[in-house]
């Protein structure tokens, strides 16, 4: 039986808190109806209102696929941290 305590990563990381964020700001953004509920400015003949909500829909796909590979590389960091702690 091996003295070696086992190491584990935190659970909270910086990585983990910006993962986060990127689902979270779509929320936000999107439940703080006050802050676009209006018609103008106009972009193209369409109100505010929807093209805001329009352009959140791109917004979230990024910030959705940002967090998806930031958290496979986490995921991917700690299979390396946990292998080389055992090996």
């Amino acid at each position: 039986m091996s003295d070696v305590p086992e190491v584990k990563p935190p659970a909270v990381t910086p990585v983990r808190v910006v993962i986060a964020l990127c689902l979270f700001a779509p929320f936000v953004a999107m439940l703080w109806v006050g802050s676009y509920a209006k018609t103008d400015p106009a972009f193209i003949g369409i109100p505010f209102f929807y093209w805001y909500q329009m352009l959140w829909v791109l917004i979230s796909t990024a910030l959705t696929m940002i967090a998806y590979k930031l958290w496979q590389r986490d995921q991917r960091a700690r299979a390396t941290t946990k292998g080389g702690v055992e090996a």
